[in-house]
């Protein structure tokens, strides 16, 4: 495997709050190598979101990085001053936000901001950035996107601006783009065209990506690795096709039994009962404790176990994980091509 191009190691955000502290992000650590997709799943509210604000520095009040280290490129971004980051954010490291529609300026035009970032990270002139622009919207499947440069984002449909969005994020060809539900206000057959334009982009500059998504057909068909986060914690992480077909974590078990397959059909589907828990002064213990079934008493008396790696490049944290059985099936991951 490739060198990383950004490692995260100890991460911890918290939100201060006149109610106590919200620890979004608990002792989170990982690795992005060059080239590669790594997936970060888990449901809403599991800080899947705030570690990709974490590492733009965009973490907003009254939220604050604790401790820990994210180093790129040779940096540690957490060191580095405001104007330092400012020079990194759209250029190197590019970020893709969820609500594409609520994430662009209302009053500026679509044109205008896409040239926004094209003249700060390059001494490109306006007359220059204006077909690169154009360039870039068609790159992302917008048919007439002449005209499109002139209008608002209020006078375009989700979807399109969730192409914007994307060609804004892919404007300097940035080392790694880290892309938010980038395909959750689209119909499928535009998730697949925006997907594999994604994959294009990577596959042509040998960008890496950090895919955010609860959709686990999307990360199936994308990452290269999955990290899997709940309650501000990494809980488990492995290559695509091993956590597919021998998940460890009974959460990261209970996901994949929720989804509906062609190969598996069933009556109905199974669900993870309960809800999520209270981020605000959690204490420091599994957070999946109250909905696990294989929960033991070390899980209620113990704090939250050590990252272990039973099996090769296939980590977990959990006093009682799934039993992986010795010549363990690899059936069709779901929402994978044929």
């Amino acid at each position: 495997m490739s060198n990383p191009l950004i490692r995260v190691d100890g991460l911890h955000t918290s939100f201060h709050t006149v109610d106590g502290e919200v620890k979004a992000v608990r002792d989170v650590s990982f690795d992005v190598p060059e080239g590669s997709v790594l997936g970060i799943v888990g449901e809403s509210g599991s800080g899947k979101t705030v570690t990709g604000l974490s590492i733009m520095g965009l973490v907003p009040r009254p939220g604050k990085i604790e401790r820990g280290s994210i180093h790129f490129g040779g940096r540690d971004l957490l060191r580095l001053s405001e104007s330092q980051m400012r020079s990194i954010r759209g250029g190197e490291i590019a970020m893709v936000f969820q609500d594409a529609s609520n994430s662009l300026n209302p009053v500026i035009t679509v044109g205008e901001q896409i040239r926004e970032v094209l003249q700060i990270h390059s001494d490109m002139t306006m007359r220059q950035s204006i077909p690169l622009s154009i360039d870039l919207m068609t790159q992302m499947g917008i048919a007439d996107a002449e005209r499109l440069l002139d209008r608002h984002p209020w006078e375009i449909s989700g979807g399109m601006a969730q192409r914007v969005m994307l060609a804004m994020g892919l404007a300097m060809s940035p080392r790694l783009l880290i892309a938010d539900e980038p395909t959750s206000n689209v119909d499928v057959t535009v998730q697949a065209e925006l997907l594999h334009r994604l994959n294009e982009h990577r596959r042509e500059t040998g960008s890496s990506i950090i895919l955010i998504t609860h959709d686990l057909g999307v990360m199936a068909q994308m990452a290269d690795e999955v990290m899997v986060m709940y309650g501000g914690y990494k809980l488990e992480q492995a290559d695509t096709p091993s956590l597919y077909a021998r998940p460890m974590h009974p959460y990261t078990n209970g996901l994949l039994e929720a989804v509906p397959r062609l190969d598996r059909p069933v009556a109905r589907l199974k669900a993870i009962r309960g809800g999520l828990p209270t981020m605000l002064d959690a204490p420091d213990r599994c957070p999946f404790l109250d909905r696990c079934h294989r929960a033991v008493n070390a899980c209620r008396t113990d704090p939250m176990p050590n990252i272990e790696e039973p099996e090769p490049g296939h980590t977990v944290a959990c006093y009682n994980p799934v039993p992986v059985p010795v010549a363990a099936k690899s059936p069709r991951v779901p929402g994978s091509l044929p």
